[in-house]
């Protein structure tokens, strides 16, 4: 059990304490009085319990989601005109449905690498730092390797527990670097199933800054100036080779996403494998904290109704 106090415990102890102070006539007047207070401190406290939900999941799976968070994944070429990491997040938050009692790690990369999330059952966490990418701000951008990733993937795959690892390796494809993109087939041993998620289209998609709530305009798409100091749009382009190569050495799937149904064979794949695994019926998993402290305030109203009647019939008496 915890606690999420509304106002500091020591200053309500103080309001409480006034309150107590103006002691009403009455014995039955003063219980109900300290009832109320004692509520009202109750109430104050906020109560809560680590939310945990029991259901039906495969054991020792391991979900790793790799993001690309650079400047291209802002570029609108998604099924249209969407943006290409607004559609990542919706489909991670799918495929996160898919596995229920999995771990799940997320690492994003651009100029650097993040471990967002080490390996964790809530799904909660999970969803929601995937939901907070945005890209990279144009200020930020540095272009673009396929390569750094590799060490902190190696570093996440498990080489000693015996789980079955999953990886989704999600990005355009685009490497605006001058290095020769490596070879990922060191790490297939480690990979038991996943896909390589390929975002974007041939023609490309122009780029909008990240857009802040603060500012007052939204912002324009990004230019860049030619050799001839001509002011063209920035367009970002997939690159299916360089996904396809990625997909090879991993030894999982290439799946170019249009709409979210793409994924599904692969994940329907997945499942069929896990499926021969021991199950386990009564698996926890996190799901936030859960508020109870609510209930005290049905009493506390039910309390303040029969005061204000009580007091509404003695104003008139007096009248």
């Amino acid at each position: 059990m915890i606690i999420n106090p509304i106002i500091p415990i020591w200053a309500m102890a103080i309001i409480c304490v006034l309150f107590l102070v103006m002691k009403r006539k009455g014995t039955f007047d003063f219980i109900r009085q300290i009832i109320i207070v004692v509520l009202l401190f109750v109430i104050n406290l906020r109560f809560t319990i680590p939310g945990t939900d029991h259901i039906e999941g495969a054991v020792d799976v391991d979900v790793l989601f790799v993001c690309d968070n650079t400047i291209s994944m802002i570029a609108e070429d998604y099924n249209g005109d969407g943006k290409r990491l607004d559609a990542v997040k919706k489909d991670c938050e799918y495929i996160i449905d898919q596995f229920p009692g999995a771990s799940f790690s997320v690492v994003s990369f651009d100029n650097k690498v993040d471990l967002r999330t080490p390996y964790t059952s809530d799904v909660t966490i999970t969803k929601q730092t995937i939901g907070i990418l945005n890209g990279q701000g144009q200020l930020y951008a540095r272009g673009t390797t396929l390569n750094d990733i590799m060490g902190e993937m190696e570093k996440l795959l498990d080489k000693e527990r015996e789980t079955y690892q999953i990886v989704f390796f999600i990005t355009d494809g685009e490497d605006t670097s001058e290095q020769t993109l490596k070879s990922y087939s060191g790490l297939d041993k480690y990979v038991d199933g996943g896909a390589v998620l390929g975002y974007g289209t041939k023609e490309g998609g122009p780029m909008r800054p990240v857009y802040y709530a603060g500012d007052t305009d939204e912002p324009e798409y990004l230019y860049y100036y030619d050799d001839d100091f001509n002011r063209l749009k920035a367009i970002s382009k997939l690159d299916e080779d360089n996904l396809k190569s990625i997909a090879d050495d991993l030894g999982v799937e290439y799946v170019h996403m249009t709409k979210q149904s793409n994924i599904d064979d692969t994940i329907k794949g997945i499942q069929d494998e896990i499926g021969p695994m021991e199950m386990n019926n009564d698996i926890v998993m996190p799901q936030g904290d859960k508020e109870f402290y609510y209930i005290f305030i049905i009493p506390l109203v039910v309390l303040l109704i029969i005061d204000f009647i009580y007091y509404r019939r003695k104003i008139f008496r007096k009248a």
